[in-house]
């Protein structure tokens, strides 16, 4: 059956993937409110077209952070990519780079930052970073990314503590046994036998801690997982560069505002200083459309790039090309 939208995606990728794999990557926090909430969210939204408008070329190319990407869909940091295409990451850079689009790797990458970097050399690349509570193993993470190549340092801000993702409980899902984080291992440890250490994300990490991270790194640092105005407001006092919208894809709190609905408050508050992303519930065209529209710079996909993995399906490109494609189509409308 050909593939004429993105849930069809994740139809097939439902019937491909184990149980647990699928409850790991589709699972929210607690009773998955604000998971669902995603993607209701955007269907309340009506647009209010505007005609008679040349419209015969449509061009989605834009910038982030000062680089042209192709459209303003972007690849948004999602861990253990092996577990829906035995490639992982390395499958989503060349997808990434054959777009001209962005990919942000995940510190929970289940392959090297190397091996990311040497499949697509030449694709726009940023890192996405859990705070660990070695400090030293941070600068380390840090220097390590600015050294191949990556473009802006991403600090997911909303983990203090994991969320409670009860599929997984009941799957009794043990990552560490199954596959291997190469990048999170000290010097000593990566000489040793393979084995996976997910180091603890240092949940005192706080906004004085930020200057911290400003002074070891040259790149622009964009925060991850920011809802409100205070926060918005509180990141441009802090001189960070940029701000993805995010709930975590409903994975940590449950019962806070869907991303879409939290993008105006945090666009109005930041009043143009610093360039304002999203992320949560994007499954179609339109979608990408309402979120320009409310003043997101760009969008970023996490579930569905996972769906076109297990899919092995041009290596995540067709979902994206498709999402573009309505974009397109969706524009011509205004």
């Amino acid at each position: 059956m050909p593939m004429v939208c993105v849930t069809d995606f994740e139809a097939q990728a439902r019937e491909l993937l184990s149980k647990s794999t699928w409850d790991f990557i589709e699972g929210g926090a607690d009773e998955g409110f604000t998971r669902d909430d995603n993607i209701a969210a955007f269907k309340k939204i009506r647009l209010r077209p505007r005609y008679l408008k040349d419209v015969s070329h449509v061009d989605t190319r834009t910038t982030i952070q000062g680089a042209e990407i192709s459209a303003p869909i972007c690849i948004a940091p999602t861990g253990f990519h092996c577990l829906a295409w035995p490639d992982g990451e390395m499958s989503t850079a060349r997808a990434a780079q054959a777009a001209g689009i962005c990919y942000i790797a995940s510190t929970y990458a289940s392959c090297t930052l190397e091996d990311i970097v040497s499949t697509a050399p030449r694709g726009l690349r940023w890192f996405q970073l859990y705070v660990q509570l070695d400090r030293q193993l941070n600068k380390q993470l840090i220097q390590k990314v600015e050294s191949l190549g990556f473009k802006a340092l991403v600090v997911t801000v909303d983990v203090p503590k994991l969320g409670n993702r009860r599929h997984d409980v009941r799957n009794q899902l043990d990552l560490k046994t199954n596959l291997l984080l190469k990048d999170l291992r000290s010097p000593k440890e990566r000489n040793a036998a393979p084995h996976l250490q997910m180091s603890p994300i240092d949940s005192s990490f706080c906004w004085s801690d930020l200057s911290w991270l400003q002074s070891i790194t040259q790149l622009p640092i964009i925060l991850k997982g920011i809802l409100t105005k205070e926060d918005a407001e509180l990141a441009v006092k802090h001189k960070v560069h940029g701000i993805i919208v995010s709930n975590h894809g409903g994975r940590q709190l449950d019962g806070v505002a869907a991303s879409i609905n939290a993008l105006t408050e945090v666009v109005a508050a930041v009043k143009g200083k610093i360039e304002v992303y999203m992320d949560g519930g994007i499954r179609t065209g339109s979608d990408v459309l309402k979120a320009l529209a409310l003043g997101a710079k760009c969008v970023f996909l996490g579930r569905p790039v996972l769906w076109g993995l297990a899919c092995k399906l041009s290596r995540c490109a067709r979902c994206r090309r498709f999402l573009q494609d309505r974009v397109s189509m969706a524009l011509r409308k205004f």
